[in-house]
């Protein structure tokens, strides 16, 4: 515990000042993945940096996930965190930034978001209500096909179904609603929704929410709150009110089952927590909360923690946050008889700090270190717990540094290094990336790569080169991508070699509708294969 005296003490500076606006904390959708990038979609990218760490909810934590390269106004090319590993649709959440207060003429409309976790809504906003409350009501809705196909199996169709809402002041008054629900099931294969509707329905958002007044709110329904983003959704209360920098908040409800997110009423969960926020005139800003929560399974205690959490960017050119978990009910095994007892010592079972440090604008770099170990839900888990007990904790580093030489040239690297005790050895990986916009006569950008990675059962290499443009400026866009992938495992003598060729289209049909094509093929000695996504999304 001795060690962790220095990192508290830095999370909480910059506690005592003043008050100051939260920044959106975003939610966004993974549209497309290679072997080098994760390609994530937001509604807007206003507040998002070249070097952000964005996460991802991985039962009730946020764990950092992806790290950004490059991004556009709507969408972020990302590297993997060592060790994490996504699909397409999968949701990708920023954390809250504080920034300098900005006065405003007139409530602005919440973005509309294509999936779970951390929304901005009218709780975390510091906007000042408008003296007339004006309705504002959005959504979209998405239909994706996901399609298989290798020379040595059938063809597989999954088919997924997004809706989602945001009524703003809903008839003019102090009532607002938030919507998000998603439906998948393969073609072929309507078993598990029939033994099971819940195995293909998805309710990530279900929530009504009344403002008593531009400090006092509620929700109720299933809602995430980003102040309680570890806590993953809850299903009930949640009320928040604020005080000039200090806001604190209190919930009660249960859990979504663990099973197949449907509500399930024996897990029953409640907790509080406090924040404060500063900004000063030359632009600084910070931001810290502490939160407590209990949650139970059939009145038993499941898991008891404390998450702190410190952003801070008072320093020019410097941004640091971190996040620390400590699991406040916890069981030891006996040696003798293998029993389990209760001990309630603190146990830090999350840490993660990242720091980013701008030398020039034209010049970045990025440090980061977390420590995991995993989650215990003592009820929940019990026929697994002494092996859970017996997981050594999962540490990690990643070094990033970003260049810009000029306008139209980009240059990367990012060096990850993860390990934990029972690894026969460390995972490595070492990724580089020149990127020039514009190319003469072609009107594109282009970008090349490289890979290397090392992992407890192979060595490999992966070579990248790729191109994108507008085909027809607003309209259609486009993108080619070639790999040459090398593993080499080490049960085996021969290595594996592939290629594999990228294509994508975007189309924006009109206004609010836009359609997607990407396609993947992969080739390999005895093998090809070969996905397909195509996505449709009407906005309203």
């Amino acid at each position: 515990m001795r060690h962790l005296l220095p990192v508290f003490l830095l999370l909480l500076s910059g506690l005592s000042l003043k008050g100051q606006t939260l920044g959106e904390a975003k939610e966004g959708t993974i549209t497309f993945i290679t072997s080098q990038n994760v390609y994530v979609k937001f509604q807007t990218t206003e507040n998002i940096t070249v070097g952000d760490t964005l996460f991802t909810l991985d039962g009730s934590s946020m764990i950092p996930a992806l790290v950004v390269k490059d991004l556009s106004s709507i969408s972020c090319v990302c590297s993997l965190v060592a060790g994490r590993k996504f699909i397409v649709d999968d949701t990708i959440i920023t954390r809250q930034k504080a920034v300098q207060s900005v006065k405003v003429p007139d409530a602005t409309a919440k973005p509309v978001v294509q999936a779970l976790p951390v929304k901005v809504d009218s709780i975390t906003l510091k906007k000042e209500q408008p003296a007339t409350l004006k309705q504002n009501i959005s959504g979209r809705l998405s239909v994706s096909s996901y399609s298989n196909l290798s020379s040595q199996t059938s063809l597989s169709q999954r088919m997924r179904y997004n809706f989602s809402l945001s009524a703003q002041n809903m008839g003019n008054s102090k009532l607002s609603g938030d919507v998000y629900i998603s439906f998948v099931h393969n073609l072929k294969d309507w078993s598990a929704i029939k033994s099971d509707l819940f195995n293909g329905l998805k309710i990530y958002s279900l929530a009504l929410n009344y403002a008593f007044d531009k400090n006092n709110n509620i929700w109720v329904g299933r809602k995430i709150n980003p102040r309680l983003s570890n806590v993953g959704a809850i299903d009930g209360l949640q009320y928040e009110t604020k005080f000039k920098s200090f806001t604190a908040g209190i919930m009660a409800g249960t859990r979504p089952d663990y099973m197949n997110y449907s509500f399930n009423a024996n897990l029953l969960q409640y907790g509080g927590y406090f924040g404060h926020d500063y900004s000063n005139k030359k632009g600084g800003s910070a931001q810290t909360s502490v939160a407590f929560v209990e949650q139970t399974n059939n009145g038993n205690t499941d898991r008891r923690f404390a998450y702190l959490q410190h952003s801070n960017a008072l320093l020019t050119n410097l941004y640091l946050f971190g996040s620390v978990e400590f699991d406040l009910y916890n069981k030891v095994k006996n040696t003798q008889d293998s029993t389990l007892t209760q001990n309630n010592k603190p146990n830090l079972s999350n840490l993660y700090v990242s720091l980013r440090y701008k030398v020039a604008k034209q010049l970045s770099f990025t440090l980061s270190y977390s420590a995991r170990q995993n989650i215990i839900y003592y009820e929940t888990y019990k026929t697994i717990v002494e092996q859970l007990l017996e997981a050594s904790t999962l540490k990690g580093y990643m070094f990033q540094v970003n260049f810009h030489p000029g306008k139209r040239i980009s240059i990367g690297a990012n060096a990850g290094y993860r390990t934990s005790k029972t690894d026969p050895r460390p995972s490595k990986n070492l990724y580089s990336y020149v990127t020039y916009s514009n190319l003469p006569w072609l009107n594109a950008s282009m970008t090349v790569s490289a890979t290397l990675m090392e992992s407890a059962y192979l060595n490999g290499s992966i070579y990248s080169v790729g191109f994108s443009r507008d085909l027809i400026p607003g309209i259609l866009y486009g993108g080619l991508n070639y790999r040459y992938v090398t593993y080499k495992f080490q049960s085996a003598e021969t290595p594996l070699l592939q290629n594999m060729a990228e294509t994508d289209l975007t189309w924006r049909i009109s206004k609010k509708l836009s359609c997607s094509l990407n396609y993947e093929g992969t080739f390999e000695k005895g093998n090809n294969y070969h996905l397909i996504y195509v996505n449709l999304t009407q906005r309203f």
